[in-house]
């Protein structure tokens, strides 16, 4: 076999530039850190008891969680572009320690936080000490998160001083400086709030499985098994793409770095078969982007999610199956359109990887996916699965030499784990400082109201207010930190409104995920278009058509919560059969080619029948009952007058061709 793009080599995407090349001195002290931090998490999580004698309060654990990660960041984060890269200033030298220290000293007295309220009553030294954690965190929050992730944080945490110098919806009860800086640091509602809370429970052992993955021969198996099974079909690449960025993307809870670590080698492939540039990193940003939405992992808000709704994760992965599997359907669908109509197919087979030699050669990594599903979904061990999992995965690797790591490799492992953590926990501590403010003005409950009473009480347009605030914040935060601010500000109104609960928080994930894809912004497609060698604007706008599924599918589910597998068996059953031929049609109108009948024709007419076989796909779709005040039968049979229409008009107008095979 050739070497090919599906047999390259196992090694994790490249640091990303911003990254500070460290010295052997300070690489080592991260390591360090991140170690003590697992340490810290197992002895939590698993209940191991190495501190005998001394009982480690939940705060205390939050505060030394927060000083072995929210440090590291000054480190190999530099404070902006033209910032040393190769060396760390005396600046964020002093920043990594005092940070150690802030988080340390609310650690020593966290006893007493609880025993004499000082989220009210704090002293005069913990005040100061919580005023310079304020200033510190934001700082790592814009290293870790961005300037629009700062702004909007800093804006925010600063709120309680002015809140009763805002206008009237935003108005709240004001707080002096020296009482939001101690709540948002002695509080369980800011600095260690839900965000932070999800991360010391349930998060950080997900984060270090997905960065595990990435160094050992795990990726490389599953990436050489997608090729195997789908590179040679028509439109082989592309659906080499679904499967491996939807099973990265669910691990890693990252869309950028998923586009990173896949797109490098499906993108190619798939313009070297025939896909135009623009297409191919339009599907790349879509799968991607799919990954977070895709069980059984969704990256790290799932977690964050099943917290803030107080349910088991096993409940949010069950509501997510159906809207995930329906995204990637109409992405597949359009892929196999697009291949169709213009004669490609895959890769040649001497190209690819055996399926046999890819199974020999990596079949024991399925039993780290078989324990982490199992883990999760049947014992319902969210918390303790992602630490079995690894640990399984480190001892097959070790086991079989061919991906076996050496003591450099593994020092790179950890390095590259401690950064991971690093990252999220300081965007996460830094997030909970919103939370901290809306909580100390009693903003959370009248703003939610507000809402509601700016929507007129029409539900839809609340609905449409939701997509649309999601859309907005979701263009200048990570997935996790929009979703976080979303379910404190846009939830309880959505909720009030008679909506499911669980629909709901989904709709504003979903929404929130559409940035990604969509200019201005389109993040996820912009970095596509960068390894495609395609103008931005041109994948973002292949991004959106692509991926139309994810504008319409929340809406339907929160309309009718049997899409999320919320209801009557039977009602399920209806919902999701007529949803997944809905889509169908939906996506073979974006793409003007219906399997088993073929293009749909040119011109006008063509245009009118794309029109047609789109309504008709939409009938389907929209789930009947709920709150739709219409039946599926009523529904079915709008369909099929339009589906026939849309398919009579593009056999009369269509000259003669060959017809079309069966989707492969």
């Amino acid at each position: 076999m050739t070497t090919s793009p599906a047999a390259a080599p196992a090694t994790p995407a490249p640091p990303e530039q911003r990254h500070r090349t460290l010295s052997s001195g300070w690489r080592t002290a991260i390591v360090i850190t991140g170690v003590a931090a697992i340490v810290l998490a197992l002895n939590k999580i698993l209940n191991l008891g190495f501190f005998v004698d001394y009982t480690l309060l939940d705060n205390a654990y939050l505060y030394y969680l927060a000083a072995l990660l929210v440090g590291p960041v000054f480190l190999f984060l530099p404070a902006h572009s033209k910032a040393s890269t190769d060396a760390v200033p005396w600046y964020d030298a002093l920043c990594y320690l005092l940070s150690i220290a802030v988080f340390c000293y609310f650690a020593f007295n966290a006893h007493r936080i609880l025993s004499e309220a000082w989220e009210f009553l704090a002293p005069t030294l913990a005040v100061w000490v919580a005023g310079v954690g304020w200033l510190l965190l934001l700082e790592a929050t814009r290293r870790a998160g961005g300037t629009a992730v700062f702004v909007v944080v800093a804006l925010i945490s600063l709120y309680p001083i002015f809140a009763g110098q805002m206008p009237g919806p935003i108005s709240g009860l004001p707080q002096p400086f020296h009482t939001t800086a101690a709540y948002h640091f002695t509080s369980s509602e800011s600095v260690l709030g839900i965000p932070m809370r999800a991360f010391g429970e349930l998060v950080i052992g997900f984060v270090m499985f997905g960065a595990v993955l990435q160094y050992t021969g795990a990726a490389q198996f599953f990436n050489n098994l997608a090729f195997a099974l789908f590179g040679q079909v028509r439109g082989g690449p592309a659906k080499v793409s679904i499967f491996a960025s939807g099973l990265m993307g669910s691990v890693s809870g990252s869309v950028v770095s998923n586009v990173l670590t896949t797109g490098v080698v499906t993108i190619p492939a798939m313009k070297r078969t025939g896909f135009q540039p623009a297409y191919a990193g339009g599907v790349e940003a879509c799968a991607s982007t799919g990954g977070v939405l895709m069980p059984p992992i969704m990256g790290a808000t799932a977690f964050v999610m099943a917290a803030f709704l107080g349910i088991p994760y096993a409940t949010v992965v069950l509501a997510a199956i159906v809207p995930s599997l329906l995204f990637y359907f109409g992405l597949f669908v359009q892929i196999d359109g697009y291949a169709a109509k213009r004669g490609l197919k895959g890769l040649p087979r001497i190209e690819l990887p055996s399926i046999k030699a890819t199974i020999l050669e990596g079949w024991q990594y399925i039993f780290v996916f078989v324990l982490l599903v199992w883990m999760l979904l049947v014992l319902q061990q969210e918390a303790i699965a992602p630490f079995y999992a690894t640990a399984l995965l480190l001892i097959i690797n070790q086991v079989w030499p061919r991906h076996r790591l050496s003591a450099k490799r593994m020092f790179e492992l950890l390095e590259g784990v401690t950064k991971s953590l690093a990252e999220l926990a300081a965007l996460l501590a830094g997030v909970g400082l919103i939370i901290g403010s809306l909580s100390v003005t009693g903003l959370a409950g009248t703003l939610a109201n507000d809402l509601v009473y700016l929507a007129g009480n029409n539900i839809y347009v609340l609905l449409v207010m939701g997509a649309i605030t999601s859309f907005i914040f979701g263009m200048g935060m990570t997935i996790t930190a929009c979703y976080i601010f979303l379910a404190i500000v846009l939830a309880p109104p959505l909720v009030a409104a008679g909506f499911d609960p669980v629909a709901v928080h989904l709709f504003m994930m979903y929404w929130g995920m559409v940035s990604f894809i969509t200019p201005p912004v389109a993040l996820a497609s912009f970095v596509a278009a960068g390894i495609a060698g395609a103008a931005p604007i041109k994948v973002g706008l292949q991004s959106m058509r692509l991926g139309s599924t994810m504008y319409f599918v929340p809406f339907f589910f929160v309309l009718n919560p049997a899409l999320i597998m919320r209801g009557e068996p039977i009602d399920i059953v209806v919902v999701v059969i007529t949803a997944f031929v809905g889509i169908q049609l939906i996506a073979s109108a974006f793409e003007s080619y219906l399997v088993g009948f073929g293009r749909l024709g040119d011109g006008a007419a063509g245009w009118v029948s794309r029109l047609l076989l789109f309504a008709a796909g939409m009938s389907l779709a929209l789930p009947g009952g709920g709150d739709m005040g219409v039946s599926h039968v009523q529904l079915l049979m709008l369909a099929a007058v339009l589906a026939g229409a849309s398919l009579l008009l593009a056999k009369m107008t269509r000259g003669p061709q060959k017809q079309p095979g069966a989707a492969a």
